[in-house]
């Protein structure tokens, strides 16, 4: 099942690495066409607009990429007795992925919680094993199993 959830994770990153890349690629040929015309306020500020645009994609694009690089530094096929990044664990009748904060999956009627090992909840559980209980925000957590 690990191998599955990584997969459908690491799909999820590259549909979202393609989109930014289309959407600034758009803007980049926008500004061209637009440098081409005609002079002004109102083109100064349109490519002012685009720039900061372009900008923001590319701060977004760059965060995807280091989450794709997380992924991809698991190895789905490794089992951990240890929570540890790429463990599949099951506390209190959730399943948690550690790697990155990503949104949450739905596999074979499973819903599958992507969390980052700096999250409250990841760092609660890094270095655990099965039978572990910790308290957050006064709810316990009981670790079920870890693969």
């Amino acid at each position: 099942m690990k191998q599955q959830i990584l997969q459908r994770y690491k799909e999820l990153l590259q549909d979202r690495i393609d989109v930014f890349q289309d959407m600034i690629s758009g803007l980049t040929i926008d500004a061209q066409n637009d440098a081409k015309g005609s002079a002004g306020d109102k083109h100064e500020t349109a490519l002012s607009m685009m720039h900061l645009e372009q900008e923001k994609l590319n701060h977004k694009l760059k965060e995807i990429l280091e989450q794709k690089t997380i992924l991809d530094k698991i190895e789905a096929s490794q089992t951990h007795k240890k929570v540890a990044l790429g463990s599949l664990v099951q506390a209190n009748e959730m399943i948690l992925f550690i790697s990155t904060a990503l949104p949450k999956l739905s596999i074979d009627d499973k819903t599958i919680f992507a969390i980052s090992p700096q999250s409250p909840l990841g760092s609660k559980l890094m270095g655990n094993e099965v039978g572990v209980s910790f308290d957050i925000n006064g709810k316990t957590y009981i670790i079920e199993s870890v693969t």
